[in-house]
């Protein structure tokens, strides 16, 4: 059985040398060797095509799935395991750096850091019990609503503790 990626695996970069500064000999491929670069530009092309909309229920489904497992053996299980307050706590803290990345321009790292903001989300919505489905049927509700009428519809008791 081969080992499909993950949302954590690893795609290394090209080497940085090019033809022209490798001597002509070096320049052949052998068979083997070019069975490797296809390999590698088809895992790539994988990768790209699983980054599409479903993703985050994807994401969701993993940590789902990680809820009740050994807190040792994954970063998912280990961050349910300490219960809310420190989940609210670490998305918090993602939150932060992603607002830092994005005053400082940084859109590389901005990119990076708003993916940990939505997987840190996504553990807190499968700690509350909250699926991306009902997100997902909030924003459809709203689509097409000013934002300032929506925000004027919402209750005004949004903030009191729930019984």
């Amino acid at each position: 059985m081969t080992k499909k990626p993950t949302l954590k695996t690893p795609v290394k970069s090209a080497s940085k040398t090019s033809a022209k500064t490798m001597p002509k000999s070096s320049q052949k491929k052998s068979a083997p060797a070019k069975k490797s670069v296809m390999a590698k530009e088809l895992l790539e092309d994988k990768l790209s095509q699983s980054a599409d909309e479903t993703i985050l229920d994807r994401l969701y489904n993993v940590v789902q799935a990680r809820k009740g497992s050994d807190p040792s053996l994954s970063h998912s299980a280990r961050l349910l395991s300490r219960g809310t307050y420190k989940i609210a706590q670490k998305f918090g803290e993602e939150a932060v750096e992603c607002l830092i990345e994005a005053v400082a321009g940084r859109k590389d790292l901005l990119v990076g850091e708003s993916a940990d903001v939505l997987y840190h989300l996504i553990v807190l919505w499968v700690d509350a019990g909250v699926t991306p489905d009902e997100v997902w049927a909030e924003l459809r509700r709203r689509e097409g609503t000013s934002g300032i009428a929506e925000k004027a519809s919402r209750p005004k008791d949004v903030f009191s503790k729930k019984d």
